[in-house]
């Protein structure tokens, strides 16, 4: 089952949130992941309403800012594994649907946690023409650093992030794919997108409640 444990995963994740970058495609991608990580740190903090949870607020950044930076359908095929090859173009656009909305709602809880974090990149392993690099930061505050890695692909739009490690976890690869994995096991496609459908009904009920 797909849990609140999201959230936690999430506090970390958020620093995916990219800001509106025109020349993202000439930068190197440590330095993009710097670009991106310092600029939504500071739209967070200098906006209250984001802080306090504004949930149309949240996702309409998310959607601004974030959604045009990340490969979301290989995100999404990754999390979901070898189902999701065999799914329809409606079912693969369903969970596509789904699970972009799950983690625009995480992110009502995740951003409003920012407060005095920093990132801190680590040496970059990768040559000039490579096209896939894993781009490894620490994000710094009160307590232990949080490692935070990413996978990124080189597009003819720029730099993607297609994956996020937090902790010695990928998210796609290892955390959603587990969770995903019984559910697909179980009931297949149909099964996983309706799941996230009732966990996005039950986040947007208790929203409307609060």
């Amino acid at each position: 089952m797909v849990t609140a444990k999201f959230k936690s995963l999430f506090f970390s994740a958020l620093l995916w949130a990219c800001a509106g970058l025109a020349q993202a495609q000439a930068v190197a991608p440590d330095a993009f992941i710097r670009q991106i990580s310092t600029e939504i740190i500071e739209t967070v903090k200098s906006d209250k309403d984001i802080q306090a949870g504004n949930l149309p607020k949240v996702m309409a950044l998310v959607d601004a800012k974030v959604m045009p930076h990340v490969n979301f359908q290989r995100m999404t095929a990754i999390a979901v594994g070898r189902p999701w090859r065999a799914a329809s173009s409606e079912q693969q656009k369903r969970l596509l649907d789904e699970f972009k909305l799950l983690l625009v709602r995480t992110y009502s809880g995740a951003l409003s946690q920012v407060k005095d974090q920093t990132v801190q990149l680590k040496p970059l392993r990768a040559g000039a023409e490579d096209t896939e690099v894993v781009v490894r930061t620490e994000v710094r505050g009160k307590g232990e650093p949080i490692q935070l890695d990413y996978r990124l692909e080189k597009t003819d739009k720029g730099w993607k992030i297609y994956d996020v490690n937090v902790l010695g976890v990928w998210l796609a690869d290892t955390s959603f794919k587990s969770q995903f994995a019984p559910i697909l096991a179980n009931g297949g496609v149909e099964a996983l997108a309706s799941t996230l459908a009732e966990l996005n009904r039950k986040a947007a009920s208790g929203s409307s409640k609060s």
